[in-house]
């Protein structure tokens, strides 16, 4: 069986944890084999390292939050995502270089060019083959946002201005890879969202 990498991007409160496990469902139903995984996370030391990061008690530099981000990343490729690819599975990751690129690269404005340097550096090299980004307006995230109820990390207590640089960062980067950034209006009812992933993912399986 062919393996496939595939990330799910978008702010926060766009609905990727909910597409991501969706979409293991239908592929499992037909018989494929994959993995679920997430970023930063994956393996012992990245769960590690995510605590840190998404300490609110916590002040990290955007330099070192970078860095912790590819620390983090190098081990779960390592260990996880390339094992996974080299066996003819499917993986499935929520978030990976994207997010990175317009957290810390737009957002924190570190810059793509480092960004993309260093984090070529901690993958080998590794990218998804598609990149599926759940999109929607500022009014629909802040909805869902208060929905959720009080933030309960240090990325979801952001201001709101990083977290409208953080939208739009999103979608330029789309411009910059439509080839393999799907962009997914996320906006609507969930099982119109899966459908439309479902019916993007086609030519890659």
């Amino acid at each position: 069986m062919k393996s496939l990498f595939i990330s799910f991007e978008g702010a926060d409160a766009c609905g990727k944890s909910t597409q991501v496990q969706l979409l293991a469902e239908t592929l499992r139903t037909q018989g494929r084999e994959l993995i679920i995984t997430r970023e930063p996370g994956g393996t012992k030391v990245a769960e590690k390292i995510r605590d840190i990061l998404l300490d609110k008690e916590l002040q990290i530099s955007a330099r070192g939050e970078l860095l912790l981000y590819l620390a983090a990343r190098a081990e779960h490729v390592q260990q996880v995502i390339k094992p996974a690819l080299q066996a003819g599975k499917i993986v499935i990751c929520d978030r990976f270089l994207d997010s990175t690129l317009v957290y810390q690269g737009l957002a924190r404005g570190l810059g793509l060019t480092e960004v993309l340097r260093l984090n070529d550096f901690a993958t080998q090299g590794l990218l998804p083959q598609v990149t599926f980004w759940l999109a929607a307006s500022r009014e629909v995230l802040e909805t869902r946002r208060l929905q959720r109820g009080v933030p309960q990390d240090r990325l979801e207590l952001e201001q709101e201005s990083f977290k409208e640089l953080v939208r739009q960062g999103f979608a330029q980067l789309q411009e910059l890879y439509p080839a393999r950034i799907k962009k997914i209006d996320a906006s609507q009812e969930i099982s119109a969202v899966q459908a439309a992933i479902w019916h993007s993912l086609q030519e890659y399986i």
